[in-house]
């Protein structure tokens, strides 16, 4: 699900600070180009449909919910998802992403141009969905994707993206034994419920819990990752919370490189720790809705 790679964070933290184990790897995976068209058919429980039918609604239509509450328009959604693709790609120009990234190379069986099987070697050192030719223009030309009239489109939602990521935790102890000098340090993670149809406002209610946990103000984040499912409950968040938008998402997020649910926890906070590395900041957050109904709330601290 959407933070459970941010859960799986936690988890192992937590299971370290209790003794438990000293070193543990965390992460994870997700390959949505196999989800069938149209999600996995379930049989919906007939109670709940009568009486929480929110249960039941389509993530695309919890996005025009959240649209319409807060009052979220096509124009500023469109411009949002334009944003996410010129950072991702200045990022990409620029090299920041190479430290972060493990290049992959794979086999792939293709036709020579006389027609004769042959197979050849492709190496995967970059995300393939953000688009140099993005406009706002091109945006504003797309047909709503999940409601007549609504706002919501396949341009300014995440892609359906395969991706992976893995981060490792250790002690303080058993680091300093190692003589490993870590990226940071986790502090704190919160999660909190919202109501299923508006699960795009989760970060609303998880990230002021997280802060408390931590005994820390909004003020004092440096960085923020907020998970791009869509531009509208993205806006939203920024909107309630009034997070500074220079903090926001400062490499592009997940509407221009992706939202592979199980990975995206873990490859955000990936993406933050080398951020904060290379701006010499402090405290970073990491942040996304989940679907059902939640929001899930992460803080590092850069001790370098």
């Amino acid at each position: 699900f959407c933070s459970s790679g941010l859960q799986a964070i936690a988890m192992a933290a937590e299971t370290i600070m209790c003794g438990f184990a000293d070193v543990i790897i965390a992460g994870g995976t997700e390959t949505m180009s196999l989800i069938p068209m149209g999600g996995n058919k379930i049989v919906p429980n007939p109670y709940l449909v009568d009486n929480h039918p929110g249960f039941y609604l389509n993530m695309g239509l919890t996005a025009e919910v959240v649209a319409e509450k807060y009052g979220i328009t096509r124009e500023a959604q469109d411009e949002f998802s334009f944003n996410s693709h010129k950072k991702a790609i200045a990022a990409i120009k620029e090299d920041k992403f190479k430290d972060e990234i493990v290049p992959l190379t794979v086999e792939m069986d293709s036709l020579n141009e006389k027609g004769k099987k042959v197979v050849k070697k492709i190496t995967f050192a970059q995300d393939e969905s953000p688009r140099e030719d993005t406009s706002v223009q091109g945006l504003a030309k797309l047909k709503a994707a999940f409601k007549m009239g609504g706002s919501v489109t396949a341009g300014n939602s995440s892609p359906m993206s395969d991706g992976a990521a893995g981060v490792v935790l250790m002690s303080r102890e058993k680091a300093d034994e190692l003589g490993i000098k870590p990226l940071a340090r986790f502090i704190a993670f919160a999660t909190h419920g919202v109501a299923p149809e508006e699960m795009g406002i989760g970060p609303v209610k998880a990230i002021p819990k997280v802060l408390k946990l931590a005994k820390l103000e909004l003020k004092d984040i440096d960085l923020i990752e907020l998970n791009e499912a869509f531009a509208a409950q993205s806006l939203a968040v920024i909107q309630e919370l009034g997070l500074d938008t220079e903090k926001v998402n400062v490499n592009g997020g997940a509407i221009a490189l992706g939202h592979p649910l199980g990975c995206t926890g873990t490859k955000l906070t990936t993406s933050l720790i080398y951020e904060m590395k290379r701006r010499g900041s402090k405290y970073g957050l990491v942040s996304m809705c989940v679907g059902g109904g939640q929001g899930a709330a992460a803080i590092f601290e850069n001790i370098n």
